[in-house]
């Protein structure tokens, strides 16, 4: 664990929600919103850090990490001015991660201490299982995902203030913005896919670090955003592993007052809406933005708005919401890149000391350094290679759940790295037998697992059993059933641990009538593990592999980052 570790006690580890009931709204504490506060309607709260620090209006506890003399820290002196080169490499690592719309960052060598003892860190990943790591490329390169999470936690005066709900003050958080940014492995395009916060899914078994609390796992219509109060951002990226099968290298989350801290220091974000708008019903509930028609450089309290407004855009959806912070983290890459407002000394030290201070990480970009290597990456991708998206749904009553087909669809174009905005030109890799001669098939030990779980189907009773015996009568006499995992695989796969396996792991993917390209080397099996995959959830063998469809479907809403003429439409009830 981090510093300034200090929390609440979570959300109770019922599958419920707040109230016990499944489908119980657990945003329901926004209709108490004060009548002109800066909080959005019932349901629709987003930014925030969680509810495990204390205020960052003075109650910030520093862990006892003091920065270098001369160099500032709790109470540190005001420091040197940062050479030139300094301050090149402090623009570069401000504009770069700052790309990230609730994970915006800026970090340099300027008082370096003192900065890395602003960030606060806690753990990765909270859950049982992780999603397996993708295979390298013929280049060794492997694609890098980040979750963004944006809390809305009343955990401070400052958070109260900006997030209404006078009811709620330091109650457990939800994880209100959920975006997952994949960077593919050759660091040539972007990928952004937004889940609503209202999605109905399994939240994973999870494990408290602070106190050792164990949440049990849900049943599948536990709203999303509920994943924060069971332990932290590791139960968010938890759930979006067991959902997609994705797996997640960091997560950067922030609170509303550190949306508007960084919003300020920016500098100001353009966004445009196609009628005047004001986001107020007559019961008080709304963000409170109101816009003039046409683009409007926004910052500070009113970027805060923009992100959570959800009355007032297209019908008042949280989908339409996504939207609008869509076009804004596109404004806001085009606007870093041309460094805008950025070029001032000054401007960039406030940046760097509000985006470490608005920041909660996972341990390995726990540090100045780490977030500088993450923005050299990030940098290395144009607006014209980003896409943002918003996981394909179906509505189920008033919430949501992933739209059969579609959903699974998106995670295994990010799960294979295939960009989304179908400009790859890369060819399949070509089919290589292993040098290594395979044992005789009663010599072959291996495992077999149950994967055919997918978003919108639980796994096959019995299957692991199922095709261990299919694989015995085939002569594989030490294929065995591992009974104990469930796991998520669209496509059947042989994983194996070390190189002299691989022959073996071919040749039971001979017998099967299995592609070679299904036999992947990995660290996460410790000997031939065969995973039952969705492709053949019944039958004596998996489905004959169909041309494979590798366009972004039309439900996820595609939004490229060049677009510069991406407009809100304003809700006629909301004009003014």
């Amino acid at each position: 664990m981090g510093q300034n570790s200090v929390r609440g006690e979570g959300a109770s580890g019922g599958a419920g929600t707040r109230d016990g009931s499944p489908d119980a709204d657990p945003g329901a504490r926004d209709a108490s919103d004060e009548a002109g506060a800066p909080a959005e309607g019932a349901g629709s709260r987003t930014e925030g850090s969680g509810s495990r620090t204390e205020g960052r209006d003075g109650g910030r506890a520093k862990g006892g990490r003091a920065g270098p003399p001369g160099k500032g820290g709790d109470g540190g002196g005001k420091g040197k001015p940062a050479p030139r080169r300094k301050r090149r490499l402090l623009r570069w690592s401000a504009t770069i991660l700052s790309v990230l719309i609730l994970g915006t960052a800026g970090a340099g060598y300027l008082y370096y201490q003192h900065l890395n003892n602003n960030l606060e860190t806690d753990d990765l990943n909270l859950g049982d299982h992780r999603a397996p790591e993708p295979t390298p490329n013929s280049a060794g390169q492997t694609p890098l995902n980040i979750l963004l999470i944006g809390s809305d936690a009343r955990d401070s005066k400052e958070n109260q203030k900006l997030g209404g709900a006078k009811d709620t003050f330091d109650g457990p958080p939800l994880a209100d913005v959920q975006m997952l940014l994949h960077l593919s492995a050759d660091r040539s395009n972007m990928s952004v896919i937004s889940m609503p916060r209202d999605t109905l899914l399994t939240i994973p078994k999870c494990t408290d670090p602070d106190d050792g609390k164990v949440y049990k796992e849900t049943g599948p219509r536990m709203m999303t955003n509920e994943s924060l109060g069971r332990g932290g951002p590791g139960c968010t990226v938890a759930t979006w592993e067991k959902l997609t099968n994705i797996h997640i290298n960091h997560f950067m989350m922030v609170d509303f007052s550190g949306v508007v801290s960084m919003a300020d220091a920016i500098g100001g974000v353009p966004v445009c809406v196609d009628k005047n708008i004001h986001s107020r019903t007559s019961q008080g509930k709304g963000s409170g933005l109101k816009l003039e028609k046409g683009t409007t450089k926004i910052k500070g309290e009113q970027a805060l708005q923009w992100l959570r407004t959800r009355y007032g855009f297209e019908g008042g959806t949280d989908i339409a919401r996504a939207k609008a912070q869509h076009m804004y983290m596109n404004s806001l890459v085009r606007t870093l890149r041309e460094n805008t407002g950025l070029t001032s000394p000054n401007r960039l030290r406030k940046l760097a000391e509000n985006a470490t201070r608005a920041l909660k990480v996972d341990p390995g970009l726990g540090s100045v350094m780490k977030l500088y290597g993450l923005g050299n990456e990030l940098k290395k991708v144009s607006p014209e290679r980003t896409t943002m998206t918003t996981m394909p749904f179906e509505y189920s009553g008033s919430r949501v759940v992933p739209k059969p087909g579609d959903a699974e669809q998106l995670f295994r174009l990010v799960r294979d790295d295939i960009a989304l905005d179908g400009k790859d030109k890369r060819k399949p890799p070509k089919e290589k037998l292993s040098d290594d001669p395979a044992a005789p098939d009663g010599r072959i030990a291996l495992q077999v697992q149950n994967g055919t779980r997918t978003a919108t189907e639980p796994a096959v009773s019995g299957r692991a059993s199922a095709v261990a015996q299919l694989l015995a009568a085939k002569g594989f006499v030490k294929a065995a059933p591992d009974t104990s995992t469930s796991l998520t695989e669209n496509k059947t796969v042989i994983r194996y641990p070390s190189v002299e396996l691989e022959g073996d792991a071919q040749r039971v993917a001979k017998a099967l009538g299995l592609p070679l390209r299904s036999v992947k080397k990995s660290t996460d099996v410790s000997g031939i593990t065969l995973i039952v995959g969705a492709d053949w959830r019944d039958g004596a063998k998996p489905e004959k592999a169909k041309k494979q469809d590798d366009s972004t479907p039309d439900s996820a809403d595609a939004l490229n980052g060049s677009d510069k003429n991406a407009c809100m439409k304003v809700d006629p009830n909301f004009t003014w």
